[in-house]
């Protein structure tokens, strides 16, 4: 099997050569390469051979577009600091210093992801990947959620603030972050990707009634739309989210990335057979800073307790100093569950 025909194996029901292998790459693949972050995160060119480097060095099964959280934030104006060795950095939010309740419409717009610099720079990662691999690797897009974008806008503080204070009001904001994440995902998609990772971490922070309230119909609203075009669904909402499993389980997601600090056997139960389950190594003390034999059993325990519909991942992204037979093991060819004896 090609790496694309082992994830669409998994994704469709059906059982592939060896376990696809999805970790999210972007200090550690910039540095791989002989780059660095800063350069990662601004041009998709290097962003491209990094990960494709680390594709054929590593046996992935997909390729990866994110860089950091701020490609759409910059789109409504907001100025990006770039680090060598870090996250880019958005200076202010762009909507710090608005009132809770004034008008939104007057002060920002939906922006267009084909003429917004670092929006379009994503895209082009895309039509790169295509160029260069046709259809030998998934291709994952990825937009903020609702919720994410929202903070970036107004800050984290800010936002969930107004969601307790101010809840039609963010739900306004929020609605106008889902329009534009749903043009980002189509142009992405029209450009060759055939999975959009949705980034909502922020959710984590939110309560269950909250999120019911007001978040889940704008991530519903996305997801669908993102189906729609032709593309899988992947959540990635870094931190706890049990509190929010009522929901999630109900969304229309595909994969399922899960942070190192959930329970991957208590996810199974709750969300619906079909969903991949993808994680949940520690990234830092077992991935980062532990031993082969670690990852090894971390890798198969994630397996167990998962059943068929997994995939090989991190908690969250591979940090930048992981040792390189670290990787190399977490990325070991690794039997499907239904082939097992």
């Amino acid at each position: 099997m090609t790496p694309r025909e082992r994830y669409d194996a998994v994704l469709s029901g059906g059982v592939p050569d060896v376990v696809p292998r999805i970790p999210i790459l972007m200090q550690f693949a910039a540095e791989y390469i002989g780059s660095h972050y800063g350069e990662f995160a601004k041009d998709h060119h290097v962003l491209v051979e990094a990960n494709l480097r680390c594709a054929e060095d590593f046996e992935l099964d997909q390729v990866s577009t994110i860089s950091d959280p701020y490609r759409e934030t910059s789109a409504f104006g907001a100025e990006i600091r770039y680090h060598r060795d870090g996250v880019p950095e958005c200076v202010k939010p762009p909507l710090a210093d608005l009132a809770p309740g004034a008008p939104i419409a007057g002060r920002i717009a939906v922006p267009d992801p084909l003429t917004s610099t670092r929006m379009r720079d994503r895209i082009e990662a895309v039509r790169l990947y295509r160029k260069r691999v046709g259809d030998r690797y998934s291709i994952l897009g990825w937009v903020e959620g609702p919720a994410a974008l929202a903070a970036d806008l107004r800050g984290m503080s800010e936002f969930l603030v107004d969601l307790l204070e101010e809840p039609a009001w963010a739900g306004e904001l929020m609605d106008l972050c889902t329009e534009t994440s749903i043009r980002f995902a189509r142009a992405q998609i029209d450009a060759g990707a055939d999975t959009i990772g949705v980034g909502d971490a922020v959710c984590s922070q939110i309560s269950g009634p909250v999120h019911a309230e007001s978040i889940y119909p704008r991530q519903l609203r996305l997801m669908q739309a993102i189906q729609a075009a032709g593309a899988r669904v992947r959540l990635h909402i870094c931190g706890p989210t049990r509190h929010l499993w009522t929901q999630l389980s109900k969304l229309p997601i595909d994969i399922l990335d899960c942070d190192h600090v959930v329970d991957m056997a208590a996810a199974r139960a709750v969300f619906p057979p079909h969903v991949v389950l993808a994680g949940n190594l520690d990234p830092v003390s077992i991935l980062r800073f532990g031993r082969v034999a670690q990852v090894s059993d971390g890798v198969r325990r994630c397996q167990r307790v998962s059943g068929e519909r997994f995939m090989v991942c991190a908690g969250c992204e591979v940090p930048s100093g992981t040792p390189l037979e670290n990787l190399h093991t977490l990325c070991r060819p690794l039997q499907s569950s239904s082939l097992s004896p």
